[in-house]
């Protein structure tokens, strides 16, 4: 997965005045769990979402959450200390209810999930060190290269990559909030054409 380029949007994580960095205390995790979590690092590093390293200055741990249906792990980091050490991002949010008068009165609705988008937007290079997490045992220390779930205004920044990709299609053709994507058709029998366009411009 190539991402988005950098030119187009990356995330970036600054840091309020007067705030350190942070270690968190290392947690335990039972020895079942933790060879899910390794699965699952050995999964993002093929993929090259996160890469090894040796000194961190803010250090966070993994929340493992199972998937009930495959019994998989999906690794999520606590970053509660990084979030509270970063200022909002101000960026407009759409409005739900004006999403749905937006698409109401058409003929024909496609609804579309974003699969794996947040893994497509960089994390900007001076703030790679800051996504650092620690894994149990004898797994390691990582940092994402992309932008993780968890992180403070990683919606504002995929929201903002979208309007920037579909801005002459939204409201017209299209609506868009983060990573749930609607075309819409006021006739059906344009709406071949519309998923066609859309999907253009998602390549």
């Amino acid at each position: 997965m190539p991402g988005l380029d950098r030119r187009l949007v990356e995330h970036k994580l600054p840091i309020k005045k007067d705030y350190l960095p942070v270690k968190q205390a290392k947690r335990r995790m039972f020895m079942d769990t933790e060879l899910k979590v390794k699965e699952e690092i050995e999964r993002l590093l093929k993929a090259g979402f996160i890469r090894p390293i040796i000194y961190a200055d803010w250090l966070a741990n993994i929340v493992p959450v199972l998937k009930r249906k495959t019994g998989a792990v999906r690794i999520c980091v606590d970053y509660r200390n990084l979030n509270e050490a970063s200022p909002k991002n101000e960026y407009p949010m759409p409005m739900a209810d004006m999403l749905v008068d937006g698409v109401a009165h058409n003929q024909m609705l496609s609804f579309m999930d974003g699969n794996a988008g947040y893994n497509q937007i960089m994390v900007a290079e001076e703030d790679i060190h800051k996504t650092t997490f620690m894994c149990p045992g004898h797994i390691g220390v990582f940092e994402y290269t992309i932008m993780p779930f968890g992180l403070r205004n990683a919606g504002a920044t995929y929201q903002k990559a979208m309007n920037f990709v579909f801005h002459d299609m939204i409201g017209h053709s299209l609506e868009v909030y983060i990573d749930d994507v609607v075309i819409k058709s006021p006739e059906e029998g344009d709406h071949v054409s519309n998923l066609n366009r859309a999907f253009l411009r998602m390549r």
